[in-house]
């Protein structure tokens, strides 16, 4: 009995220091994003160790049966377990510490859709980025395996082996879940003091949890608006649309929306000949979830990736098919390979008849890191658009690449190499917009320019300022320079841009026409540790890694919360 206990003891004790030690490194790791003194370090130990001691026990539970069954042998059946249980601690603990530098969410099933995808990591790191990360999961596998195996007897004594399983298996069904951790200060506090092993894991039912989700509301807060419009915008109710969508151009970049000041000179130079829309939020943290939330005006979602998700497609809307419809061309450039995410079989799904991708392009013209950099493609676009004929109806997009890690770009304006990139991408969005006025489609033609989604750059996502993004209309086809203040979503575009057309958007369940007499003003944004839910009576901000609201200056509006929990619930069950 007491060789059992001792055992199991020295056991849970090795993998509670595995976890206190990653809660450190982890610290350590993502300084850059919170700064922790030693007493917040004791707090983010103290505030996760009820978690940590479940892990454990859920960890331990095979090892424990054994022991119950077994006398002999017991380092031969154990080894590979423990083997098998160092390699994927490791590579949770590190793989934690190192995505949440880029995302600052906790590693959960989400990361895998994108890792499926590895050419958005290599393109994004060096080499060597990768091989000391590999390193370093090595160094926790064999903080984890070599001990345990060390530790464990060839044969038990004892008759009353069972015990050790009996007690774990209380601790690892007791009521101890990830809100045990800090429900108030920095979202960063609460993340570091969450186990990493079991939120991972935990996170493979969030689907489940935010389909029953109870938001307080017997109705979902959602409002389908109707066609009807109290403001024209555009000269013609047939023009060409060019849709211009910047990598990550939050409006933390754009000055105009109290964002940094000489980052996007350009769009500051365009916004008063165009109809700049100063309350408009991108859904979602990624380009997937970006690009379908404004091509076929649909929610984000915080762990689904409708792009990926091909049994999908036929369920949603699409705004190049409406236009086919009306008798539109349609077509997609975006100068890096197409494969990424799927990308490439959700833009055909969604009936964009043109893909553009880097084999539109030279070998000597797929100049950067990721395929051909924005001045480059900017061109081509130029180009391909002056080539259509001139009696043609046509809706393209260009996706720009260029700012986005490794940040490389030929020009150098501004010190900070991020913000050069931004810059960059910017003056050749200017470029272009320029350009284009010399061909004769420039007086009927609506060209918008939005972000696909913001950009980390000194903020955390319990900055509702992440979301907020610029949304400017040009083109000869704009009747005339104006500032819109209506609150409204990415996925809100397809509906009101249909609306001004004359078009129907029935099919379009999760687009509002904001224009519309009966629309509700609000936004609804998501990642995948929270969502933001704002209307005119303030915003609320809720951690779906706690499952509880973000203090954000006072306590949460219980209205809102139910708003935006209903909408969660509503989207998940919309998935079934």
């Amino acid at each position: 009995m007491k060789s059992t206990v001792r055992y199991m003891v020295s056991l849970f004790l090795l993998l509670m220091a595995v976890f206190a030690i990653g809660k450190g490194v982890f610290v350590w790791y993502n300084h850059s994003i919170e700064t922790v003194n030693p007493g917040g370090m004791a707090g983010i130990w103290l505030h996760g160790l009820l978690l940590d001691m479940r892990t454990t026990a859920i960890l331990l539970l095979i090892p424990a049966l054994v022991i119950a069954l077994m006398k002999k042998g017991l380092r031969w059946v154990l080894a590979p377990y423990f083997a098998v249980l160092g390699i994927a601690v490791g590579a949770i603990i590190v793989a934690d510490m190192v995505m949440y530098e880029f995302w600052e969410f906790k590693l959960c099933a989400v990361h895998l859709s994108y890792a499926a995808s590895p050419e958005g990591t290599t393109n994004s790191v060096s080499v060597g980025f990768l091989v000391s990360r590999a390193l370093l999961i090595l160094g926790f596998v064999l903080a984890v395996a070599v001990p345990a195996i060390g530790l464990t007897p060839e044969r038990m004594e004892g008759n009353r082996r069972h015990w050790p399983f009996i007690i774990l298996a209380i601790l690892a069904i007791a009521p101890i879940h990830v809100s045990s951790c800090y429900h108030r200060g920095p979202l960063f506090m609460s993340h570091a003091a969450t186990n990493p092993v079991y939120r991972f894991f935990a996170s493979f039912g969030d689907a489940q949890r935010y389909a029953t989700v109870d938001g307080g509301l017997p109705a979902v807060a959602t409002d389908k608006t109707g066609a009807a419009i109290t403001d024209t915008l555009l000269t013609t109710e047939r023009p060409n649309v060019l849709f211009v969508m910047m990598e990550s151009f939050g409006g933390k970049f754009v000055k105009e929306l109290g964002g940094l000041p000489d980052v996007a000179p350009n769009l500051s130079r365009l916004i008063p000949e165009g109809i700049f829309w100063d309350q408009y939020y991108s859904n979602s943290f990624r380009t997937d979830r970006g690009t379908v939330c404004a091509y076929s005006g649909w929610t984000s979602y915080p762990t689904v990736s409708p792009m990926k998700e091909v049994g999908m497609h036929d369920r949603l809307s699409s705004l190049p098919r409406s236009f086919r419809h009306a008798g539109y061309q349609t077509g997609y450039m975006y100068a890096g390979a197409m494969t990424n995410m799927g990308k490439q079989r959700y833009l055909l799904d969604m009936e964009f008849e043109s893909l553009m991708d880097d084999t539109y392009f030279t070998q000597e013209e797929l100049n950067s890191s990721w395929g051909a950099n924005d001045s480059t493609s900017a061109m081509k676009m130029f180009h391909t658009i002056a080539e259509i004929r001139p009696d043609a109806q046509w809706m393209m997009v260009w996706q720009t690449i260029s700012s986005h890690e490794p940040w490389d770009v030929p020009y150098h304006r501004l010190e900070d190499k991020r913000l050069n990139a931004f810059a960059y991408t910017d003056q050749c969005v200017g470029d272009l917009i320029d350009s284009l006025r010399t061909l004769p489609v420039w007086d009927r033609l609506l060209v918008i320019v939005i972000p696909d989604h913001g950009f980390l750059y000194q903020q955390t996502y319990d900055d509702p300022e992440f979301f907020h993004s610029p949304m400017l209309w040009l083109g000869g086809a704009v009747k005339e320079p104006r500032t819109m203040h209506t609150l409204m979503n990415q996925s809100d575009i397809a509906a009101t841009l249909l609306a001004q057309m004359g078009l129907g958007h029935d099919d379009f369940p999760w687009s509002r026409n904001v224009l519309s007499p009966d629309y509700e003003p609000f936004v609804y944004c998501t990642y995948p540790a929270g969502l933001l839910y704002k209307d005119a009576t303030g915003e609320t901000l809720y951690d779906l890694t706690a499952m509880q609201p973000v203090p954000v200056g006072e306590p949460a509006d219980s209205l809102r919360l139910g708003k935006a929990l209903q909408i969660l619930k509503h989207s998940y069950q919309d998935l079934k």
